[in-house]
């Protein structure tokens, strides 16, 4: 995909005491692009995604965001200036109705920069985004109490959350982790709509039938290593690659 790149890792490492989680991982992704990242457990997935947001910082390399190094800063610096994750654990205020889970962000300086200040009740934009996302208005189901919420709704709501900051780069660790098929299928089309939109993601996913259906490019991750990088098809012919999903047999449309 030509275009300017949003960002660059260079040379990423990372130990956990004597455990190299992350090995010297390099990649670009361009404005607009979506980026699927792909590995078995234990590849290093998540790791290199809290090196990017500012959750651990790595021994050695670089991230470069717009022009700027941002290597080490912290999450919510990162956060402001628009790379945006969800989390394959939700980290919600479950004592709270499910809306309100939505004000911090929505109060955030960088929303309000982006929005020239105030834009109208906090409350109704957080209902609204919430509808956008599947939660039914008429059922009421913005204001229950999120720990009372399906497993569906809580990653919805995870989603909803990062959305609400106006990312312009979107990372999705796992936001099909749990669902159930019909959850998933209902999601899928929201992600679909970002990316239509010009939003630049990666996602990090086992369920690789419904990511291969939407990414542009895979990155693969093995023991803490880039072992392949292309499209779906490029990536799942590869010999490291068949190896490490040990000859697993992944449907790839289009």
């Amino acid at each position: 995909m030509e275009g300017e790149a949003i960002l660059r890792v260079e040379r990423l490492n990372k130990y956990f005491g004597g455990v190299q989680a992350v090995f010297d991982v390099s990649f670009s992704l361009q404005k607009g692009e979506f980026l699927g990242m792909i590995g078995p457990n234990g590849s290093g997935k998540t790791t290199l995604v809290n090196l990017i947001t500012g959750f651990v910082k790595p021994d050695s390399g670089k991230v470069i965001y717009q022009g700027e190094e941002i290597t080490g800063k912290k999450p919510y610096t990162i956060a402001g200036l628009g790379i945006v994750r969800t989390f394959q654990m939700v980290r919600l205020f479950y004592n709270l109705p499910a809306y309100k889970n939505l004000i911090i962000p929505l109060s955030s300086s960088r929303v309000k920069k982006l929005r020239g200040g105030e834009y109208g009740e906090r409350d109704d934009v957080a209902v609204d985004l919430l509808d956008d996302m599947g939660f039914e208005r008429d059922s009421f189901v913005p204001y229950k109490l999120a720990g009372s919420l399906p497993h569906g709704y809580l990653k919805r709501l995870d989603l909803a959350r990062a959305m609400a900051l106006r990312p312009d780069l979107l990372i999705l660790d796992e936001l099909f982790s749990g669902m159930a098929m019909s959850e998933v299928a209902s999601t899928l089309p929201l992600i679909e709509k970002f990316h239509e939109e010009g939003l630049t993601i990666i996602m990090i996913e086992h369920r690789l039938k419904e990511l291969f259906r939407v990414v542009d490019r895979v990155l693969v991750l093995n023991y803490g290593q880039k072992i392949a990088e292309g499209t779906p098809q490029e990536v799942m012919n590869t010999e490291s690659v068949k190896k490490a999903y040990l000859g697993i047999d992944v449907e790839i449309s289009g």
